[in-house]
């Protein structure tokens, strides 16, 4: 019989990861994996800076903001001129970066991995002087933790209707906060106690604002963990492991080399990915199978009117997750492939403005969608799809994608995602100057001063804007 696991060995091994993780153990490519993730971060936050979800939340949320003078009650916002104190403003960034879905995505556990983590570091950046470098180093550990607990739990989790990002995303804050504030092995430990106890999220609420509290929280309650420790407050000795620990209460089975093997040998930073449509990553080989069918001649001489019916053919988690007819939001209509089917191949385009409530009012697309029928293929790939149209005529087209765009095997240039950064500060009109954001991120590991990236995000507030006036009239005048 196996040797039993004594209590808290595996999360301990994981506190011995962080707290022993130096810059030189990050290779190269690690490095640069992470600073293309804040690349797009940065993007899905900016593009979002101004939705009503984020709009809704700043208003409720701002009478309950620390208002003092200390550091601490002057965390900012990406794209928006307020502060807040650091814990509402990590909340509120990791809102922004995920509500949109078009954020970074972990393989194969679905995690969002960047959201949570960058949204604490930034945060807590700007209530003390860090380095680039060990901003990056604290972010990897982070992506690298919230994505082994995740990949252990994995697909029973998210199958049993947990919102893995929000679930496990937590203790990725957890550690990269952690790993800034120093703590020890113990220490560490009692905020994945802390972490475990607020861990939530429901598959039940994708397609809603409410997916954003949950989202949001991963990054407020995980930098919160981390503090909350450092003052003391002890938690469980085995909060991953225990009878009632976090693995064994949300988890059918647990995969304990997949929570440890090869540290850090495989690092799951490599296993990250960035979507080029605003929507599910199960849809991404769907679309792109829809608008190659879009763009040929002889589809487009037929006209999508005559389309009899549409057939996809994909993973079953294809029809799982994404099987939504007659959505009546553009929150919605990010994971539902009938409004993603319909839109590509009467648009010919899958950005933003075709997952808005515009789009999904559009009848055109509905009648579209309403004539679509899913095929389940287990031995497809979930970056893999089949679209098959058929015509009244009888005659059919069909496209296959074997590797989705995005995905590890056909994954996005450096120069794809600084163009979808500039992209998406254009449409949430934030103002930001993306050619100097673009080259700050690229040369972070070189920053004495990790916190000024958010001054490149962040417009002044009115106050700032008086006061720069008035310096300009005592110059100038």
């Amino acid at each position: 019989m196996p040797k039993e696991t004594p209590a808290g060995e595996h999360t301990s091994r994981l506190a011995q990861f962080v707290t022993g993780l130096q810059w030189h153990d990050i290779p190269a490519n690690v490095r640069h994996e992470a600073l293309r993730s804040l690349v797009n971060y940065f993007a899905v936050a900016l593009s979002a800076c101004h939705d009503s979800t984020l709009e809704k939340a700043i208003r409720v949320m701002r009478p309950f903001c620390g208002t003092g003078s200390g550091p601490n009650s002057h965390a900012s916002l990406v794209g928006r001129p307020e502060r807040f104190d650091m814990l509402h403003a990590a909340a509120l960034n990791a809102m922004a970066a995920n509500v949109y879905d078009f954020d970074d995505t972990h393989l194969p556990t679905i995690v969002h991995p960047t959201a949570p983590v960058a949204s604490a570091l930034l945060a807590l950046a700007q209530t003390r002087t860090l380095t680039g470098a060990d901003f990056l180093l604290a972010f990897v550990a982070g992506v690298e933790i919230e994505c082994r607990i995740a990949n252990a739990i994995s697909p029973a989790h998210y199958a049993r209707g947990w919102h893995i990002t929000s679930t496990c995303g937590i203790f990725g804050a957890a550690a990269a906060t952690a790993k800034i504030l120093r703590l020890t092995e113990r220490e560490l430990v009692w905020a994945f106690g802390n972490a475990a106890a607020q861990s939530a999220g429901l598959v039940e609420t994708l397609g809603s604002s409410a997916k954003s509290i949950s989202v949001g929280n991963a990054a407020r309650n995980g930098l919160l963990s981390a503090l909350l420790a450092q003052a003391g407050f002890e938690g469980p000795a085995a909060p991953l492991e225990g009878a009632f620990g976090f693995l064994k209460v949300v988890g059918d089975t647990v995969n304990w080399s997949a929570l440890e093997g090869e540290i850090p040998a495989c690092w799951q930073l490599q296993r990250n990915t960035y979507k080029p449509y605003p929507c599910g990553v199960v849809l991404n080989p769907v679309i792109d199978a829809c608008l190659e069918l879009a763009a040929r001649p002889d589809f487009t001489a037929r006209g999508t009117s005559t389309i009899a019916g549409i057939e996809i053919t994909g993973h079953p988690l294809l029809r799982q997750r994404t099987d939504r007819p007659g959505v009546t939001s553009g929150r919605q209509s990010q994971v539902s492939a009938q409004h993603a089917v319909g839109v590509a191949l009467l648009r010919q385009r899958a950005g933003l403005t075709e997952f808005s409530d515009a789009a999904v009012a559009d009848p055109a697309i509905r009648a579209l969608g309403a004539k679509l029928t899913f095929v389940d293929d287990a031995g497809m790939s979930v970056d893999a799809a089949r679209v098959r149209v058929t015509f009244a005529d009888g005659t059919e087209c069909e496209s296959r994608i074997d590797t989705a765009r995005g995905s590890l095997g056909n994954p996005l240039t450096d120069v794809a995602l600084e163009t979808k950064l500039r992209t998406l500060c254009e449409y949430g009109k934030s103002h930001v100057d993306a050619s100097r954001l673009i080259d700050a991120v690229w040369a972070l590991e070189h920053s004495p001063d990790a916190g000024q990236i958010m001054a490149l995000v962040t417009p002044p507030t009115r106050q700032q804007d008086r006061q720069h006036k008035h310096m300009f009239l005592l110059i100038f005048l």
